[in-house]
């Protein structure tokens, strides 16, 4: 479907899916339902008070970020631009929905310090390390490798937010992500260029994207993007099988956005097959199912991975080890004196082989043949 540019103010009950609307993004903010998105990522001016042209040591001029849109009169003046915004997002975020805001070290603590202020809850910074970042040309400060991404909830007591950690772990080769993540700076063919200049002087990786909207998402979930450039939100956005919805000033970028995403095939397969669903979010199945169903007997023993401790099954669910019973979770904690452990990542069966069998595999496997949804 191509995606349309609007100009015209819109009723506040339109929600504008898979669109990209022109305008002061605080003014069409207002104009958007409340609690109608599920994730927002915003790339704000960062403020960087240039105040003189930067000069490569060859005398040559640094294309930096000079653009109007960047520019402010004081702090005050920007704390005021970057209150407004942020209020606005918080009103039309999902009571379930996160925020991510990606500042330099010029904007993002002035912006946390809002976010704050006006009631988000923080869950984590992400450092984004510049794998071939810009050299620091005049040799009077370390050179600038990093950016932070702020990543955060409406309030402290929302309840329920969507993070994919299971897609994730599978992501970063089966090991916990962490919040540091080595991507390089957008060059190649991906970074937009108007005779033979870039068009967007800040324009993100979509594999910085890529993460964020995996992270924090599901298929056919609304992304916002009050700062759209050149698109790259949308574009993940459509290659992931979500919405978007853009805001953006400069018809110059809009137009540059709109041929990114509509070059963008929908080849992906269906959604099952997009995501591997947490564990957290499966439906649940008792230890006690897997029992009654013969998956796990009465009186079969259950193994450490190592095999170093073994467990006896009882009918009740519970587990004996060396005179203590309790569940899969108390026992496994106390055995490696812990105050609180996952027994289903702890326990293993021998199969008919004696090969060891994760329970957690039984369970998926009890999910499968039961017809577990």
């Amino acid at each position: 479907m191509r995606q349309q540019t609007v100009t015209e103010p819109r009723t506040p009950v339109e929600l504008p899916i898979n669109q990209i609307i022109q305008g002061n993004c605080i003014e069409i903010l207002k104009e958007l339902p409340e609690r109608s998105v599920d994730l927002i990522f915003a790339d704000p001016p960062y403020n960087l008070q240039l105040r003189n042209e930067l000069r490569r040591p060859n005398q040559t001029i640094v294309d930096g970020v000079d653009d109007e849109w960047d520019q402010f009169a004081n702090f005050a003046e920007y704390d005021a631009f970057t209150e407004a915004w942020l209020r606005e997002c918080r009103r039309v975020l999902k009571d379930t929905g996160t925020i991510w805001v990606i500042g330099s070290y010029h904007n993002i603590f002035r912006v946390g310090t809002i976010m704050m202020n006006i009631g988000y809850w923080i869950l984590n910074d992400v450092i984004w390390h510049k794998t071939n970042p810009m050299p620091n040309f005049r040799g009077t400060r370390f050179q600038n490798a990093t950016e932070t991404l702020i990543w955060a909830k409406k309030s402290a007591d929302q309840p329920t937010y969507t993070f994919n950690y299971q897609a994730m772990k599978h992501f970063n080769d089966d090991k916990q992500m962490q919040n540091v993540w080595h991507i390089p700076i957008c060059t190649g063919q991906e970074r937009l260029k108007v005779h033979g200049k870039k068009l967007h002087s800040t324009q993100k990786p979509e594999a910085l994207l890529y993460r964020i909207i995996l992270a924090s998402s599901n298929p056919n979930d609304i992304i916002l993007d009050p700062f759209f450039g050149t698109g790259t939100t949308g574009a993940v956005a459509k290659r992931l099988h979500r919405n978007y919805i853009g805001i953006e000033i400069d018809p110059i970028y809009i137009e540059a956005a709109r041929k990114r995403i509509d070059n963008i095939p929908h080849t992906l397969p269906n959604e099952a097959v997009l995501m591997t669903t947490s564990k957290r979010t499966a439906p649940r199945v008792s230890f006690g199912q897997l029992i009654a169903a013969q998956y796990i007997k009465v009186g079969q023993q259950l193994f450490s991975k190592d095999r170093r401790i073994i467990a006896t099954v009882k009918a009740d669910s519970h587990v004996l080890w060396e005179g203590v019973q309790g569940s899969i979770h108390k026992i496994a904690a106390l055995v490696q004196n812990k105050p609180a452990f996952n027994g289903w990542e702890y326990w293993y069966v021998e199969d008919y082989t004696g090969k060891l069998v994760s329970i957690d595999v039984l369970r998926e496997q009890y999910r499968l043949e039961h017809h577990v949804e």
